[in-house]
């Protein structure tokens, strides 16, 4: 590696240490945080310069060349919010005096309306686990708390069994930034890990663990296996490629605010710090009010 690239190498270290150690951010984010600025180091590397030196201009042929590469406008806002985090750390630091991404803005990410199910999508992939073996019941449950709380998978999988209050009908959720809160949970994801902890969480537990979702062999459950099953029951369901993860949390919260929940509410239940983020998921009410202003206004 050349000097340049050692340095380069060195200050990344130190920047994801500041996320991690300062900023609290969950390694999930750190990692992100971590590729996306190990991207810009290796363009500015190629362009003959380095972080210390890079002009805005530099940094603008990063950002449309990522864009220009197909990445989607989701990913394009995380990688801006990452090299200004960078150069913010740099500041901070006095590595540098000016801040060469101070106007450089990120796209509109909620342009991009989530993927969601619909109600009785929803219904249909619950119904698929095969609730009289253990390894079903458990995939029930975890399905149904997902939809139920609207939890990142990293929040799912990292429950504990003291995590889940069923009498009182909610959960403690450990979030980004390791920030707690409570979500409640309703009447048939109550039900549904009641009968894991009695009939499904026993034949899977080989040594004594807080976790409350366990593999076949007794470990905590991991974001790649919650993916894997995932995709098994959404295609017996006939749902397609289309289901991940997080359209089960995009679901919990377009069918709340589809029934009326406040947005604040939704937001709390969600862990978002802000309100903006909360706000994609109004798209279905944006859609309907634009259907409504095209029909009937005499100019539209």
């Amino acid at each position: 590696m050349s000097p340049a690239g050692d340095a380069s190498a060195d200050i990344l270290r130190q920047f994801l240490a500041f996320l991690k150690f300062d900023r609290t951010l969950s390694d999930n984010t750190v990692l992100s945080y971590g590729r996306d600025v190990a991207k810009l180091l290796r363009f500015l590397e190629a362009k003959r310069t380095t972080w210390d030196r890079a002009r805005e201009a530099d940094l603008v042929a990063f950002v449309h060349g990522q864009s220009s590469a197909g990445l989607s406008p989701r990913s394009l806002a995380r990688l801006i919010s990452a090299v200004k985090g960078f150069y913010r750390f740099l500041i901070l630091d006095r590595r540098v005096a000016k801040d060469p991404t101070a106007q450089i803005s990120s796209p509109k990410a909620w342009l991009h309306l989530p993927i969601f199910l619909s109600v009785k999508e929803v219904q249909s992939l619950l119904r698929r686990p095969d609730v009289s073996d253990p390894r079903g019941l458990r995939d029930r449950a975890m399905l149904e708390v997902m939809y139920a709380a609207g939890l990142r998978v990293s929040e799912l999988v990292g429950l504990n069994v003291d995590d889940v209050h069923l009498k009182d009908t909610f959960l403690l959720c450990r979030g980004k930034g390791g920030k707690e809160r409570i979500v409640p949970i309703g009447r048939a994801a109550v039900e549904a890990v009641d009968k894991y902890l009695a009939d499904g969480r026993p034949k899977l537990l080989k040594k004594a663990t807080e976790a409350l979702f366990l593999t076949r062999l007794g470990g905590a459950f991991t974001r790649q296996g919650f993916w894997k099953m995932l995709r098994g029951y959404a295609k017996a369901a006939g749902l397609g490629t289309k289901v991940h993860p997080h359209v089960l949390r995009h679901s919990f919260a377009t069918h709340l605010l589809e029934r009326g929940a406040d947005l604040r509410a939704v937001q709390a239940m969600l862990g978002h710090s802000q309100i903006t983020t909360t706000q994609i998921y109004t798209h279905d009410s944006r859609e309907r009010l634009r259907r409504a202003y095209d029909k009937f206004h005499p100019r539209a």
